[in-house]
């Protein structure tokens, strides 16, 4: 079996485990409200967020049981996030399936988003004080935690205001804002993992921090990637979704940049078009197929990875060390 099957094979176990979790502890009523809280969870999802908070706990001889219940949190407040983002972005699609509020309508989305994060915290608190982890462990864990969430409303607030902007943003600009939109939560996945295993330093949070942080540009620079060529069968989505939608995404921003003055013209006409049609949308991803942007992402990604590593390369050779570094490279090589 190769590593990337290996890899495949060991997120989609901690998958499982995750989904029985939370499933287990995310119910009540109305059921209505919780038929929709738990409707993306229930179509699928890699749960690699939770992986790392596995993986983190792991590597500091923590046990998968103890790290389960704060990495179902961490994915509580992932789907709450996908929930609301869907409503501002207002899609009609996720994971293959209707997207929450075009099934549910608006409000009970709201709501059902709003359960996701407050059960996330009731989770940590209530598994923290039955695992018998230290006051100040669950106190850095909800500070952690929050503060993370409070990074994703920046990091969404600059997202919209790059949509609104006139201007293509600058890739350094495009960085900030998917560092705090996408990285904080895989940061504050390995961060509150590695806190779980009651068996690190503050260096070593640091460590998985910044490690989380790294591979979280890199999952959002690829799947900015997919946000033009993915496969529909794949991501539930038309192929060049993000044009369509108009996403000032790095790869739109270098597809912008290289594209001849025609072929630029006629991205820049249909970017941000609902109703362009099928033929010319596809039409623009080949011609930006031909100037060859995906490697460049894929180079920038794979640098980022390389940081990451780095930052792992200070701890002895280990099983969960294997994990978080074939997930970083199924990150960046996963197909579009």
């Amino acid at each position: 079996m190769s590593s990337a099957e290996e890899i495949k094979t060991e997120i989609n176990f901690i998958a499982s485990r995750i989904n029985q979790f939370i499933f287990s502890n995310v119910s009540g009523s109305p059921v209505h409200l919780y038929d929709a809280s738990l409707h993306y969870i229930k179509s699928g999802g890699k749960r690699i967020r939770p992986f790392l908070s596995v993986k983190s706990c792991q590597l500091f001889g923590g046990a998968m049981e103890t790290a389960i219940p704060y990495a179902s949190s961490v994915e509580l407040v992932h789907n709450f996030t996908l929930i609301h983002d869907d409503i501002m972005d207002n899609d009609n699609v996720r994971h293959n399936v209707s997207s929450v509020h075009k099934q549910f309508g608006i409000p009970v989305a709201i709501l059902s988003g709003d359960v996701l994060f407050s059960k996330a915290f009731q989770i940590i608190s209530l598994y923290g004080k039955r695992f018998g982890l230290p006051s100040e462990t669950l106190i850095k864990m909800m500070n952690l935690l929050s503060s993370s969430c409070i990074e994703i409303c920046e990091g969404q607030a600059l997202d919209i205001k790059m949509s609104n902007d006139e201007d293509f943003s600058s890739k350094d600009e495009y960085i900030k804002m998917i560092e705090k939109k996408t990285a904080s939560l895989f940061k504050v996945s390995c961060e509150i993992g590695a806190l779980s295993s009651s068996n690190c330093s503050q260096m070593d949070v640091e460590n998985l921090s910044n490690y989380g942080k790294k591979i979280g540009i890199a999952f959002q620079l690829i799947d900015d990637l997919i946000g033009i060529y993915g496969d529909p069968k794949i991501t539930g989505k038309a192929v060049g979704n993000d044009i369509r939608e108009g996403k000032k995404t790095f790869p739109i921003l270098l597809a912008i940049q290289n594209l001849d003055s025609v072929d630029k013209n006629n991205l820049k006409d249909i970017f941000g078009k609902k109703n362009a049609s099928d033929e010319s949308i596809k039409e623009i991803v080949n011609k930006i197929a031909l100037v060859g942007m995906d490697k460049d992402v894929r180079s920038v990604a794979q640098n980022y990875i390389e940081d990451a590593f780095g930052i792992l390369d200070k701890y002895d050779a280990s099983n969960p060390l294997l994990s978080l570094k074939n997930s970083a490279k199924y990150i960046v090589e996963r197909g579009l």
